[in-house]
């Protein structure tokens, strides 16, 4: 039901598979809403925005790449709420930042710092991956009980199935994931300001469900790939059930609405898995092979 609300909420990342969802249901609640894109040059991208049921009133684009953070201070600015999204997928060698997982620290830092000094944010509600929270035990000898809130990955093991993109991916969310939680502590608050800043965790598994861009998001090439024979996909898909011993699925809807709802709670802070069930790879290989009974779907 749409709100008639003067609630302004940022969402940076705002032109990929998830972040369109999560602005076109916003814009459906009634909310103003600040979206960023890396180059709003991209007509496609910006053009699909623009198109949705009231952009025209009420959705302001913004151009800000994670690499330059401080771009998003006029996106953050007066909005009561930040879902961050955005996080850089592969580093480039004229950054200031060393690596991806260094340049997704410095990121979410300085967005949270921005909520600081806007005087406007209450809260900041962060999109991390289950990748950030393996059930690993820290020597690699088997998986704990169940993976929780309270699992973080270890990232001093090797992988069979992994590869340098993959592991700086992983290491980027989970670095990032526990520093941008710290700032629940009032410990890093900028200069004096001591205002308190709620900070929500959203740890995402795979992201399945219709897509709005035109583009396969990274998220659907990695479920699809049994199907579609999309090598790397499937080698993702096989480092995820490495990682976390399953596949973790969630629909897109879900995890918008886990968003929406961190977001309109009167008082919430602490991070959370966005989960809707587990599988593995041979499951899901079975389910494709019902309906696909042509295809040769790796097993494995």
């Amino acid at each position: 039901m749409e709100k008639d609300n003067n609630v302004k909420v940022c969402v940076t990342g705002g032109s990929g598979y998830l972040g369109s969802w999560l602005i076109k249901k916003l814009l459906e609640k009634g909310y103003i809403v600040h979206a960023t894109s890396r180059n709003l040059g991209e007509n496609l991208k910006t053009g699909l925005l623009k198109s949705l049921p009231n952009a025209e009133t009420r959705l302001k684009l913004f151009q800000a790449d994670i690499y330059n953070p401080q771009e998003f201070e006029p996106a953050i600015e007066g909005c009561q709420y930040v879902l961050h999204l955005a996080t850089p997928k592969s580093h480039t060698q004229n950054s200031k930042y060393k690596d991806t997982s260094e340049a997704a620290i410095g990121g979410v830092r300085s967005i949270a710092d921005c909520c600081l000094r806007s005087e406007s944010v209450k809260r900041l509600v962060y999109t991390s991956s289950v990748m950030a929270a393996s059930p690993l035990k820290e020597d690699g000898s088997g998986y704990k009980p169940q993976m929780d809130e309270l699992c973080w990955t270890p990232l001093n093991l090797s992988y069979t199935y992994s590869n340098d993109y993959m592991l700086d991916y992983t290491k980027s969310k989970a670095s990032s994931e526990k520093a941008i939680l710290s700032y629940n502590n009032n410990n890093n608050n900028i200069e004096a300001d001591k205002r308190e800043l709620e900070v929500v965790s959203l740890a995402c598994a795979l992201v399945g469900g219709e897509t709005l861009v035109s583009n396969l998001s990274a998220s659907l090439a990695c479920m699809l790939s049994q199907l579609t024979g999309d090598k790397i996909g499937l080698q993702a898909l096989r480092f995820l059930q490495e990682l976390l011993g399953s596949i973790p699925l969630v629909h897109v809807d879900d995890v918008c609405e886990a968003h929406i709802f961190c977001m309109e709670k009167p008082s919430l802070k602490g991070r959370f898995l966005c989960v809707a069930e587990s599988t593995i790879i041979q499951d899901m290989a079975n389910c494709y092979q019902e309906f696909q009974p042509e295809s040769q779907i790796p097993q494995g």
